[in-house]
């Protein structure tokens, strides 16, 4: 009978030490990584994940949040991608109903002449959808079009062209991951950074197949072996630094992309459907989307020179997704009217392009010659197929024997229910601040159910304060470290730390927003 496993690391870490050898270990804990040991552990494979700091830490917590076949790619003629993500648009929806949802947008036209070409443009996204459309395009009028957008530019305004699309949370949704693969059997673990290969025969770096690794607790200091048949390098933009780590000679697969946002008040953007920018100055489409009563800006694509876990966007990147918004509002906006900033790298496969716009957002699944097993690229709509991939490679490769994937049948688990904690408790119903949509049970059921070891997990990830309102978080940060510590039993010196720590990842953020929060 199968064991299941939950959201307790004390429990899990116990189950890494003692389980023998895996079928499968992922190390990686972003969108593929989960998706790859919820596919895994759905199979029936004995499968543990590994991540080096929190769950969605890098990329996969810092998306534009949107689920979507993309509409620049059907621009660029890539059809396999956009039918893909269609398909995997539909499976999200259903399988997250809580955390996925459609969202109606709009294209504002300021020439009649744009009037066929965008609307040509998205009905073919309708017909790519196919049984998996959501509600169809439609051609509006100017007046029809402010009803939507009552902050756009009228001067001028044609009409516009209304398409749907979906957005979601991605944090929430790699926890949902997270929990989901827990209870299909899987030992998933934060904080727990993947130091070196174990090899067949005990053989050095560089030589022999795969055989497991040595991970270290970050909160223990203990360093554990961890035995599997197969090996997924799951870890998105840092999957260069672990290919190396196994093989000093393999050459890079990835180069990164910035992609920057700026998030308003929902007062001062009180649209009723998003605005989808067509083409920007650098060639891209540009996005406001309404979110937790706010709206996300964004996004840029700067070249980074190197993966770092907490990119900062630019001053240049700020005036530049402002610039291009402000050509549709009738009242431009000011970065000092942001109540946030933030930042993700995309892992984009190198080709050959001049620059990482023109990469693509397909993925890549590779085998080594230890049998070390990569997916890189691609992007959060498309992460199930990813991990789809990728486990059917492992298996392959291990010799495990077949069993087909089953996550396109999976709903993802709820939302934790804090009733019972208010209930108990009636001071947790208290609000962490009066600008952020969450109460102080949401902390503890973040650390009692979803695995947050940290300040910073807790604000930025099992709630979203941090992409929400920067200094409403700072002001936020001891209470909940308070709290935080009293769940985990940690002492007065360690939540002092730990506001310290979330002040710290604060401040360059807010500089970004200048005046207002600085």
């Amino acid at each position: 009978m199968r064991r299941i496993l939950t959201m307790n690391r004390e429990s899990n870490l116990r189950a890494l030490a003692s389980d023998g050898v895996f079928d499968v270990l992922v190390i990686g804990g972003g969108a593929t990584g989960l998706g790859a040991a919820l596919d895994a552990a759905s199979r029936g494979y004995r499968t543990a994940l590994i991540e080096a700091k929190d769950f969605a830490h890098a990329t996969s917590s810092r998306s534009t949040k949107l689920v979507h076949g993309g509409v620049r790619y059907l621009a660029q003629g890539n059809i396999p991608l956009v039918r893909e993500a269609l398909r995997e648009r539909a499976i999200l929806l259903r399988n997250a109903p809580a955390l996925v949802r459609e969202v109606p947008f709009i294209v504002p036209l300021y020439h009649y002449l744009d009037a066929p070409f965008y609307f040509t443009g998205l009905k073919i996204y309708d017909l790519l959808a196919g049984r998996y459309g959501l509600s169809p395009t439609k051609l509006l009028g100017a007046s029809k079009t402010l009803e939507h957008l009552p902050g756009a530019q009228p001067k001028g305004l044609v009409g516009g062209v209304l398409y749907s699309d979906c957005q979601f949370d991605d944090a929430r949704m790699a926890v949902a991951l997270a929990r989901t693969a827990a209870d299909q059997g899987a030992v998933v673990l934060n904080y727990m950074p993947a130091l070196r290969f174990l090899r067949e025969g005990g053989k050095s770096s560089g030589l022999g197949k795969l055989s497991g690794v040595v991970a270290r607790d970050e909160e223990s200091g203990r360093e554990v072996e961890v035995r599997a048949r197969a090996i997924i390098n799951a870890t998105g933009i840092f999957v260069d630094e672990i290919r190396t780590e196994d093989s000093p000679a393999a050459k890079p697969m990835l180069r990164w992309s910035r992609g920057s946002h700026l998030v308003f008040p929902r007062a001062l953007l009180p649209m009723q459907s998003a605005i989808m920018v067509p083409k920007t100055d650098d060639g891209r489409v540009l996005f406001a989307i309404p979110w937790h009563n706010h709206v996300i800006v964004g996004t840029t694509d700067v070249e980074a020179e190197r993966a770092v876990h907490d990119p900062v966007p630019t001053s240049v990147e700020a005036e530049f997704i402002l610039a291009q918004l402000n050509r549709y509002l009738d009242s431009p906006l000011t970065v000092e009217d942001a109540t946030a900033s933030f930042a993700g790298l995309r892992p984009l496969i190198r080709q050959d392009a001049n620059s990482t716009a023109g990469l693509s957002r397909e993925h890549s699944v590779t085998v080594a010659a230890s049998g070390l097993v990569t997916v890189a690229g691609g992007k959060w709509t498309t992460y199930r197929r990813m991990a789809e991939d990728a486990v059917d490679k492992a298996v392959e490769m291990a010799g495990l024997p077949a069993a087909p994937c089953r996550t396109a049948g999976i709903v993802l688990a709820a939302e934790p229910d804090t009733a019972a904690m208010v209930s108990a408790d009636s001071t947790l119903a208290a609000p962490l601040h009066p600008n952020l949509p969450y109460i102080y049970a949401d902390v503890v059921a973040a650390a009692r159910q979803e695995m947050a070891r940290t300040a910073e997990d807790v604000l930025a990830r099992r709630t979203r304060s941090l992409f929400l309102d920067l200094a409403a978080s700072s002001d936020c940060a001891a209470p909940v470290a308070a709290v935080l510590a009293r769940e985990l039993g940690k002492d007065a010196d360690w939540a002092g730390q730990q506001q310290a720590a979330l002040l710290a990842l604060c401040a360059p953020l807010r500089a970004v927003l200048r005046p207002k929060t600085a």
